[in-house]
């Protein structure tokens, strides 16, 4: 029987990944420090019970190597996520998410496994891909200065872009401390890998949702915010005009997209997107979570506002996954929503939004 580990995976998405795991025949390990900010005082981890457990930090050296023995291949989640707060928390996000790396490669180097795994980002695109509107494709757009009206990027005469899917084969435009940090975590894994002879993989999250998210996490996925606020009676708090366009993706076909890239013989020295090859607006989401959570009153807030490193349209073409994989997006996204909104009910949650927003004015990072 393989052992997997998984690092962060007592987090969201390792939950679910672990469930998968299991499901699948797999021994499964987790290494995860609990970080407070996710793993609220008091709160039970949801990792199966048939999970064997480490608490440690990516970056302790020999907590690493005690997680490792044994194991057949890892799956690295463990990383501070969060866009916004990644501009003012440098040396926390840079130390976390690219020394927590180095360290787990530093002790791989001697210690090879078959495959490793790295979740990577939608981030590291920055802008996703345009085009003009005489066809030919935009892979560096740009926006100006963000003003109420003015929030899409142009070309180089001023005129409008249309936003298309995205590719793995866009050039990265890293706009945030968030996106530096997990481009060099999914070059670290790539490169390492293949000079060791083993065998890497990155895949490119997009928006993940669904049970299970840390709702008192000001700095998490834009869906647990959104439904944080509406748990509170709030109203979600959506930046700019509303109308950016994202894709969201159910955790549980994150999971078995990353069951597929363990096994999978064309996965090795890849990059994948991991998306729904959906898109929908931030405004359009707020209205469609709160009517999922009997909230239809509340409306989301439109601030007006644009945060530093934001980017404007971002979604996925997983027509690499599909082919090379076969992954394909199971989970329907209202029904999504509607599992979320029964999940959330039960829940108790903090709303620190305001909070984190006002430390983002303090800083001169929303404008």
């Amino acid at each position: 029987m393989k052992t997997v580990l998984i690092t962060g995976g007592a987090g969201f998405i390792g939950c679910h990944l672990a469930s998968a795991l299991l499901a699948n025949g797999y021994r499964v390990r987790v290494l995860d420090c609990l970080v407070d900010q996710v793993h609220q005082a008091g709160t039970p981890l949801r990792l199966p019970e048939d999970a064997e457990f480490f608490e440690g930090d990516v970056r302790d050296r020999e907590k690493v190597a005690q997680a490792l023995r044994g194991v057949d291949s890892v799956v690295h989640l463990a990383a501070e996520v969060g866009v916004g707060q990644s501009m003012y928390a440098i040396d926390r996000y840079v130390s976390v998410n690219d020394l927590g790396t180095a360290v787990l490669f530093q002790h791989l180097i001697d210690n090879p496994v078959r495959r490793v795994i790295v979740a990577s980002s939608m981030s590291i695109y920055g802008e996703g891909l345009y085009r003009r509107a005489d066809g030919t494709l935009v892979e560096d757009a740009e926006r100006r200065e963000g003003r109420p009206g003015h929030w899409d990027p142009v070309d180089g005469r001023g005129q409008p872009l249309q936003p298309v899917p995205t590719p793995e084969g866009k050039r990265p435009s890293l706009a945030s401390v968030y996106a530096l940090s997990k481009y060099v975590q999914e070059r670290l894994t790539l490169t390492v890998c293949a000079a060791y002879g083993m065998e890497g993989v990155a895949l490119r999250l997009f928006n993940v949702y669904g049970p299970g998210q840390a709702l008192s996490n000001p700095y998490t996925g834009v869906l647990a915010i959104f439904a944080s606020r509406l748990l509170n009676g709030r109203p979600p708090l959506v930046f700019e005009d509303g109308q950016q366009r994202r894709d969201f993706v159910h955790a549980t076909d994150v999971a078995r997209a990353f069951a597929l890239a363990l096994e999978h013989p064309a996965a090795p020295g890849n990059v994948y997107n991991i998306g729904s090859g959906e898109h929908r607006t931030i405004a359009e989401v707020g209205q469609v979570l709160a009517e999922a959570m009997g909230r239809p009153d509340i409306a989301p807030e439109i601030t007006g506002k644009a945060r530093a490193g934001d980017i404007r349209h971002c979604f996925a073409d997983i027509a690499k996954a599909e082919a090379e994989l076969g992954f394909r997006p199971e989970r329907d996204f209202v029904e999504g929503l509607a599992e979320l909104a029964e999940w959330v009910a039960q829940q108790e949650a903090v709303d620190r939004a305001d909070e984190a927003r006002r430390e983002l004015e303090a800083r001169g990072l929303v404008a």
